[in-house]
């Protein structure tokens, strides 16, 4: 006769469980929570009434969020629902069961006190043994928006609508004099079709405004790059007594263009190639990882496409960190980040740059990894020096590790935590959550770094 366990749901426990008893000693709740109760929250405590009903602690609120983005749960709602089916949720939350409002609002409120603990979980890192810098990578990726590209505006489809509409109402006015000799349809209300049609075109006005405000902006910008340009080519001029070859640069155009776009569901957001091809409403999500334990030391969210003009922002935020978490010596990125002022940059900062000037092949000849390492030039220029070290055997096997550094940690990131997606809208905001995103990420790196087999 089969021998079998008994399953009994009924029978009540004698002595009230133990929480600590749910989970293995070596698990990332665990991590997390140790971790969270070893920060200082009271920015965050201090910002309760202390009347009313009893709150939740921030500890707990944090671990839930923090191990959330770390396996994947992100809205509110699946955190409630995970404080009830998930073992690891209830831990953290200590049996209790926050309502999706109560987590939101958490994270809503808190949000730039969440991005102050990314620092203090490096130092932690430090302390640990597991954080080290030195050789640091930067790269970026597209990260989707809270909006579909279908939600797009352009200034020129603004104002064919725009006409569309003012002949609708002016034909509905029309109707509305004409009422007593003709026949309104039935169920037609004029009042309600030209109220709708007046918000609709208070709602495009208003996207066309903000649209002529970037524009302005732009050619703000565009216009001193061309003065500085031309000032330049003045000044060879002067300096060679011969004209610079080429056509001179054109002047930026004044005004939007037809193709300017805003997004109505999140006008912050881009759209911005993306791998694989296409299009799609994004933000570039910026990252700076360290070579020897793979985290995150600064994070950023940009506008731009590209990312030629992020190397000094992160260069800030590198230099702004504490002391005690050791120097960045070297910086790894591809071409993308490529320019004179970028490695002046990196020169002045006290970090040596390893950016390459173009693309690279992906099989280069036997004879260019077999051969000697050029002749150093004289007196070299700072895009000169970083050339040829980059020419040598040294600096090749350096820069190939920059393929190994941060493009895992965005896979990880993307395709094994879940997060293709930010969840809330606006620049300030989504660059909240990205630091956020990659605290989980660096806490998960360190329980693997340091948690015992």
């Amino acid at each position: 006769m089969a021998n079998f366990r008994l399953s009994d749901r009924v029978t009540s426990f004698l002595l009230p469980p133990s929480v600590d008893e749910w989970l293995p000693q070596r698990h990332l709740a665990r991590f997390i929570v140790e971790v969270v109760e070893g920060l200082d929250l009271s920015a965050m405590s201090k910002n309760y009434r202390g009347t009313g009903s009893a709150s939740y602690h921030p500890a707990p609120l944090l671990g839930l969020l923090v191990y959330g983005y770390a396996t994947g749960v992100f809205s509110s709602r699946k955190l409630e629902r995970a404080t009830y089916d998930s073992v690891a949720f209830r831990f953290i939350a200590a049996n209790d069961h926050p309502d999706h409002d109560t987590i939101a609002t958490f994270r809503r409120r808190f949000l730039k006190d969440i991005e102050a603990l990314f620092v203090k979980v490096l130092l932690l890192a430090r302390e640990m043994g597991v954080l080290k810098l030195g050789t640091v990578a930067l790269d970026g990726t597209k990260v989707h928006a809270n909006a579909s590209r279908h939600s797009a505006l352009s200034y020129e489809h603004a104002g064919k609508i725009e006409a569309q509409l003012r002949a609708e109402v002016t034909e509905l006015l029309a109707k509305a004099e004409a009422a007593d000799q003709t026949d309104i349809p039935d169920g037609m209300s004029i009042p309600e079709e030209l109220a709708r049609r007046e918000d609709r075109l208070k709602q495009l006005a208003v996207a066309k405004a903000k649209i002529e405000a970037r524009a302005a902006d732009r050619y703000a910008r565009e216009l001193a790059e061309h003065e500085a340009k031309l000032a330049a080519r003045e000044a060879k001029t002067a300096a060679t007594g011969k004209k610079p070859g080429g056509k001179p640069p054109q002047p930026p155009v004044e005004g939007p263009l037809p193709k300017d776009q805003i997004n109505l569901t999140d006008e912050e957001s881009r759209i911005m190639p993306v791998a694989g091809g296409g299009f799609e409403q994004c933000y570039n999500a910026q990252a700076a990882v360290a070579a020897d334990s793979l985290l995150v030391i600064a994070a950023d969210v940009v506008q731009a496409p590209n990312d030629k003009q992020q190397i000094e922002p992160m260069l800030n935020q590198i230099g702004a960190l504490p002391g005690e978490l050791g120097e960045t010596r070297t910086l790894l990125a591809d071409t993308g980040y490529f320019s004179t002022a970028n490695v002046d940059a990196c020169g002045a900062a006290g970090i040596d740059p390893l950016i390459a000037r173009g693309r690279q092949p992906h099989h280069p000849p036997l004879s260019e990894l077999l051969c000697d390492d050029p002749l150093a030039p004289e007196n070299p220029t700072p895009v000169e020096a970083m050339a040829h070290r980059l020419e040598t055997r040294a600096g090749r096997d350096l820069y190939a590790l920059r393929k190994q550094i941060p493009e895992p940690v965005f896979g990880i990131i993307k395709s094994v935590m879940g997060f293709r997606q930010f969840l809330l809208r606006g620049l300030d905001k989504v660059r909240g959550e990205w630091r956020l995103v990659t605290m989980a990420w660096n806490l998960k790196r360190m329980f693997v770094l340091c948690a015992p087999e």
